[in-house]
């Protein structure tokens, strides 16, 4: 009986293809037919909206509970698996279910509730696609007990909300905010193949039709490339069906701000700006940024080139002219933040210019090893580094010397002690350690040079030693 149930209703679906497609409402990524959307009578026409709020979504898509349905709200039915078994509607003239399958894409506008003398509530509706009124009949309790929850009517996707997004959002460049999005596989169906693109990449709307039942706003994008996917999203949630709280780590990239960001007007960077992202960078200076560890954020020192992904650039509301960059390091992947300025006439330390402190590219640091990329990063000085790659680590030396033997040592003086670098004649750290002050100085020269370090403050970019460098025998 069961299997019998599916078949029937996998022909219904089959039978209806065809007359689903007329509607413009039926939008697919591949050879999308671009039509004019027929003006209708939707919620945002006879709804006075509360106190009016700033967010765009707020603005724009107002969440309306059963409670606050009014006449002539439009809805479309999207029927799920289940509802192909379980049927929503029955014929207000004949008492008898509609298949769902048979009802699927058509369009239902809302006729009011009325109490029934049996004590059951119907919720009415209008078919504007077969011209038939049907009724949805609450499974338990009063229209009062059961409009204040989230359950709505099953199969109805909210039409005013894809009317809206299509005013406001047709031909518009967005940003990708998810990497995962989707592409239709069926043009008679519902099949669709989960993709992989870039965030922070500029796209365009080329599309907007119906969705699901729970994401009832489908949004087809195109790149630069041409290339087309789309992602299904709630705007207002109106009878998504869906609590608030279940909008969270898997399906929050199916909230129009969890896929996509906005350019223009209602973004808060430039386009200029937004050309970074996604770029390679590197910091020509030592610099401090912040970074989450163990659920803080906490201050850190960055040696220069070190190379980043921009992943993120947001305006920083507490510094005017300020943007806060979020940056992923190239090597161990992890996240770090940094305030900058992108106009160099900003008031402010030349540090905090972009143009200042960064350089495109991952750096000279990426063309060492992982083991002297790692002591860079550490501050610490190993056998093997070039010149190049000890100023990396520990900066510029105050004091450079030959002794009498050919050797080239940089000094570096510490609290109570000198790191001393030997080279050999190619510049390759052949030792470097620390060496108490007045220790082993047998030439005059190098006398001289532990007194000069000794009371010279190092003004390098670098890091102290961690006290494990190869000392010197």
């Amino acid at each position: 009986m069961m299997k019998r149930m599916i078949l029937l209703a996998g022909m219904a679906v089959a039978m209806t293809a065809a007359m689903a497609q007329d509607t413009d409402y039926i939008v697919k990524t591949k050879n999308v037919k671009k039509t004019a959307v027929a003006a209708a009578v939707t919620a945002d026409d006879v709804v006075a909206e509360d106190a009016e709020p700033k967010d765009f979504m707020g603005k724009n898509f107002r969440f309306y509970s059963m409670c606050d349905w009014k006449e002539g709200m439009r809805f479309m039915v999207i029927p799920e698996k289940y509802d192909l078994l379980v049927n929503t509607f029955r014929d207000m003239a004949t008492n008898k279910e509609a298949s769902s399958g048979r009802l699927r894409h058509h369009i239902m506008v809302y006729k009011g509730h009325e109490d029934m003398p049996n004590g059951r509530v119907h919720i009415n509706f209008y078919c504007e696609t077969d011209k038939k009124s049907y009724y949805y009949e609450l499974p338990n309790g009063t229209f009062d007990d059961y409009c204040y929850g989230k359950l709505g009517v099953p199969t109805l996707a909210y039409l005013g909300d894809v009317d809206k997004a299509r005013e406001l959002l047709m031909d518009q460049p967005l940003i990708t905010r998810t990497q995962f999005f989707r592409i239709d596989t069926e043009y008679d169906g519902d099949g669709f193949q989960e993709v992989k693109y870039p965030k922070n990449k500029l796209v365009t709307v080329k599309a907007i039709g119906v969705g699901t039942r729970a994401f009832p706003v489908k949004i087809i994008v195109e790149d630069e490339n041409g290339e087309q996917f789309y992602q299904n999203v709630a705007m207002s949630k109106t009878n998504c069906g869906m609590r608030d709280d279940e909008f969270d780590v898997d399906n929050a990239k199916f909230l129009f701000e969890g896929s996509f960001e906005f350019t223009g007007a209602e973004m808060e960077v430039s386009k200029d700006y937004k050309t970074y992202l996604n770029q390679t960078v590197h910091n020509k200076f030592a610099t401090a940024m912040s970074s989450k560890g163990a659920g803080k954020e906490r201050d850190v020192k960055v040696p220069r080139f070190t190379g980043f992904i921009i992943d993120e650039i947001n305006r920083n509301k507490n510094q005017e002219g300020y943007y806060t960059l979020t940056l992923r390091e190239v090597e161990t992947r992890r996240i770090y933040y940094k305030d900058i300025t992108f106009n160099e006439d900003n008031r402010g330390p030349r540090e905090d210019y972009f143009g200042y402190l960064f350089g495109m590219g991952e750096g000279t640091s990426r063309n060492t090893t992982l083991e002297t990329r790692t002591a860079i990063r550490e501050g610490r000085v190993i056998p093997g580094m070039t010149m190049e790659e000890v100023e990396m680590a520990v900066g510029e030396s105050t004091n450079k010397l030959t002794t009498s033997d050919g050797v080239t040592e940089w000094w570096y003086p510490r609290s109570n002690s000198v790191l001393v670098v030997q080279f050999t004649k190619d510049g390759i750290v052949k030792k470097a350690g620390a060496r108490a002050a007045g220790n082993g100085a047998t030439t005059k020269k190098r006398r001289m040079a532990e007194q000069s370090a000794g009371s010279t403050r190092l003004t390098g970019s670098g890091f102290s030693s961690k006290g494990n460098a190869t000392p010197i025998q």
